[in-house]
This record gives structure tokens, C-alpha cells and sequence, in this order.
């Protein structure tokens, strides 16, 4: 039996609704054997060099003229990315996926209206309170645009509308080019660097690039998208060097010594509240719409996600060098999201494929509901 290639987009250790295990190498496969794993199954390559990436930075970080080199270094690598988001997009497929209103509406409203809304009481119902920067952190994350990839990846092996939230999550990213630096400059004043200067630069280095790629596209995306493989180091490789800048500036500064382990327990507290809540208010809010069951999936999925590829640039644009520890929030949502996420797929995966039109699926209200809140 030839083994079926690997779904790039898949978290780990999920497979898609109706996929067979496939058979281990080295035990009666034609590939060969297998080389041996240097992490383990459960951990995400990818956040585990987030992690190192902090790691390095703590120890080796970058001062005096290496630190202005990353600064430059890192203004382009947010440049390339957007410009990579605009090349990628496809506008007909954008405009196609409008019929899905009500979903949509519910994503947005969640993203940009619940999300704050969450943030800002977080600040008076913590139980632990945080230190500065790591509450200025959660309230900014809670400000970020939905995520794309790890949305459709999950709603496609939970064996929901993968259409929905592949439109879904580009609306909330279009939308977040704006709304995000706006609510930022009304929640955080003092904490960002908005001005005439800070707009005109968040519109030369995010939305200039991503409307040139827009306008690119016809003669460059097909080739973005034949290479596709090529391309995701390139896109990691930038989110890393923003990482390890903004903890170079942090660490730099000092800032290290307000994350204590309290108040790291005391974030890891609030954000797994805020993903239940946003869980189950989204799931709620499909319920009252009387959205069907697979397009209930994709809005409670993408209704609950924060992007990591567009908040970390967004933050250093917004925060300069005092980013450091205002986008660790950011970065441990995204890890919880995914854990969390991919739980609740592998169990709505197992549901039947469709529910009755205005009800969601029995995991959603079952035993296998996501914990309330309080």
C-alpha cells in the first residue's frame, strides 16, 4: 500500500475525518526507514523554535549596531510577509465566499467586539494581577485578527465548512490590517508609538506591500503557489527574527525580572479563560443564528483564533522596541489554541458530519463541550 502524502496545513497528530492511519516506515512500508524523531510527537517544531528562538535571546541578545541591524532587518521581514499575504490571496475566491454572511458576521464580531470586550475586564477580575507589559499583552492579543491556516486545518478534519473558514479568516485579516492598529490606539494610548508618523508607517510597512502583492498576484501567484513548500521557511524564518528582535529589545531593557513565575501562572490562567469563553460564546452565537453544523465548526474555530504571523509583526510595528514581553501572550494563545483545537476536532471529527440546521454539533453541548467559563 503506498502511503498518502501528508496534509501540510494539518496540526500535528490530528488526521482528517475518514482518513486511515497510515502504516509506520520501516515496518513493511516500500519508503524505507523512517529517521528517527528529534522531538516528540505532542510538540510543535514550530513553537519549539519560537521557544528557542527566545532562548537565544535571553542569552545572545542584540545590542548596540547588531541591534539596529535586526531592527532593519526585521522592518523587511514584516514587509515580505504582507507582501506574501497579498500574492497568496485570491481575490474571486474572497468575493465567492460572501454568501456566508451570517458566519462571517459572527467571526468578526467575536474577533474585533468579544475579544476586547474580554480584554479590558481582564484587568479587574485576574485573580493573580499581571505585571505591565504582560497585561498590556493579553488586551493586544485580544486585538490580533483571526488566523487562516490553523483555522481551515482544523475545520477540515473536524468535517466542517472549509470554504466558510478559509473566507472567514481572510475577512478577519483584511479587516485586522485596519481595525487592529485603530483599537490599539483607543485601548492602549500611551503604550504604542500612533501618530501621523506611526499610521504612515503601519501603511508603508503592512498595507503598502500587501496591496502590491494584490496587484502582483496575476503574474507571481501561481508561482507562490507552486511553491508553497519553498515559501514556509521563508514565512517562519521572518516570524523567528521578529521573535528574537522584540526579546533582544526586552531583554536589553531589563524587562525580564516582571515575569515572575506567579505572574507566568497567572497569565496561563487568564488565557485558557479567555479561549473557553471565546469557545463558548462563539458556539452560542452559531446556535442563535441557526447556522447548520459544519459552518458552526468553522465559526466557533476561527471565532476563537488569534493570529501569530499577523500580531507579532503588527506588534513590532506598533510597539517598537518595547514589544518584548507584550507579545508572549500572544505566543502561549497561540499554543493553547492549537492543543485545544485540535482536541475538539478529533471529537467533533467522530460526530455525524452534518446537524440539523440551527442546532450545533451534540460535542458542543455534550460532555465534550469546552469547559465555562467561571
Amino acid at each position: 500500500m503506498t502511503d498518502r502524502p501528508a496534509r501540510p496545513e494539518q496540526p500535528p497528530g490530528l488526521r482528517a475525518r475518514g482518513e486511515r492511519a497510515q502504516p509506520e516506515r520501516g515496518s513493511g512500508s516500500r519508503s524505507g526507514p523512517r529517521s528517527p524523531r528529534l522531538l516528540p510527537r505532542w510538540l510543535d517544531p514550530y513553537m519549539a523554535a519560537l521557544a528557542g528562538t527566545v532562548g537565544l535571546a535571553a542569552l545572545f541578545p542584540a545590542s548596540g549596531s547588531s541591534a539596529r541591524v535586526a531592527e532593519v532587518a526585521c522592518d523587511l521581514a514584516v514587509a515580505l510577509l504582507f507582501f506574501l499575504y497579498g500574492a497568496r490571496l485570491s481575490t474571486r475566491e474572497t468575493l465567492a465566499g460572501l454568501r456566508h454572511l451570517r458566519l462571517h458576521g459572527l467571526v468578526l464580531a467575536a474577533t474585533f467586539g468579544l475579544f476586547p470586550l474580554i480584554g479590558l475586564a481582564t484587568a479587574l477580575l485576574t485573580p493573580v494581577p499581571l505585571t505591565g507589559p504582560l497585561q498590556t499583552g493579553v488586551l493586544f492579543l485580544c486585538l490580533v485578527p483571526s488566523t487562516v491556516q490553523s483555522s481551515v486545518a482544523l475545520t477540515g478534519a473536524a468535517g466542517g465548512n472549509v470554504p466558510a473558514a478559509i473566507c472567514a479568516g481572510t475577512y478577519s485579516s483584511l479587516a485586522g490590517l485596519v481595525l487592529t492598529p485603530l483599537l490599539a490606539a483607543s485601548l492602549l494610548g500611551s503604550h504604542t508609538a500612533l501618530s501621523a508618523d506611526g499610521l504612515l508607517r503601519i501603511g508603508l510597512q503592512l498595507l503598502a506591500p500587501f496591496l502590491l502583492g494584490q496587484l502582483l498576484r496575476p503574474w507571481i501567484g501561481g508561482l507562490l503557489s507552486r511553491h508553497k513548500r519553498v515559501l514556509t521557511p521563508v514565512d517562519r524564518g521572518s516570524i523567528l527574527l521578529v521573535v528574537y528582535t522584540a526579546f533582544s529589545a526586552a531583554v536589553s531593557q531589563g524587562i525580564w525580572h516582571l515575569a515572575t513565575p506567579l505572574a507566568l501562572l497567572g497569565l496561563l490562567a487568564v488565557l485558557l479563560a479567555l479561549l473557553a469563553v471565546a469557545l463558548a460564546a462563539t458556539g452560542l452565537g452559531a446556535r442563535l443564528l441557526g447556522l447548520d453544523g459544519p459552518s458552526t465548526v468553522a465559526a466557533v474555530l476561527c471565532g476563537s483564533q488569534k493570529s501569530l504571523a499577523s500580531g507579532l509583526p503588527m506588534a513590532t510595528v506598533l510597539f517598537g522596541t518595547g514589544a518584548g514581553l507584550m507579545v508572549l501572550p500572544l505566543m502561549l494563545y497561540h499554543q493553547l489554541q492549537l492543543v485545544v483545537g485540535t482536541v475538539l476536532a478529533g471529537r467533533w471529527s467522530r460526530a455525524p458530519a452534518t446537524a440539523p440546521a440551527g442546532r450545533i454539533p451534540a460535542a458542543l453541548t455534550g460532555p465534550d463541550a469546552p469547559p465555562a467559563p467561571g
